[in-house]
């Protein structure tokens, strides 16, 4: 199994580069316009794969980032969802907006990527919404003072009786709207949209 490919770029489109490695094999690999985003023609490039084996074809998917590689492995173990469903969902949002698109259940903003509808966005949702709280949820991970704020605030409103799925999606919107609100201030508004 091929791990990752490194060499020069010499070919690019939005959706695809050919890797021309040490050896002089030319890799044709199938990107997202968020990887494309990374790369520049005539540089070095250092792209983790994720091979796809058929009847009448091997595909390489390439990727910039492991989080991005991880989420589109789980997009296709999604019943009905295939690579290139996974790459447009990959072209249309980044890693950590797709992160925030499930563990907020935002099936409005998936369903405004090309190819998707209400089903296919609400399965996706359902499906993968316990496997990316365990992957860490962008909040955690990359704001840790929020997470506190966050964390602090989810705490309060469940010891006022509040149900931990709704405080949980209040907090979230608070917190994205306003990243430097004190945590009285997130409780208060909270209590007002619940």
């Amino acid at each position: 199994m091929i791990e990752y490919i490194c060499g020069e770029v010499v070919e690019l489109t939005p959706t695809s580069a050919v890797i021309e490695t040490a050896g002089g094999v030319g890799y044709f690999l199938h990107i997202s316009l968020n990887t494309f985003s990374g790369l520049k023609q005539g540089e070095r490039a250092r792209l983790l794969v994720h091979e796809a084996i058929r009847e009448d074809a091997y595909l390489l998917y390439g990727f910039k980032s492991r989080k991005e590689r991880e989420l589109f492995q789980l997009l296709i173990s999604v019943s009905g969802v295939g690579p290139n469903t996974a790459r447009m969902i990959l072209s249309g949002l980044s890693p950590d907006e797709f992160e925030q698109v499930i563990a907020t259940e935002n099936v409005g903003l998936l369903k405004s990527v090309k190819g998707i509808g209400a089903k296919t966005a609400q399965r996706i949702i359902v499906d993968l919404k316990d496997k990316i709280k365990s992957v860490g949820s962008p909040l955690v991970s990359s704001m840790p003072r929020v997470s506190e704020t966050y964390e602090e605030a989810v705490a309060a409103l469940s010891m006022l009786g509040f149900a931990p799925q709704a405080s949980q999606k209040v907090v979230q919107k608070l917190l994205q709207e306003t990243p430097g609100i004190r945590v009285e201030e997130v409780i208060k508004q909270a209590l007002k949209m619940l």
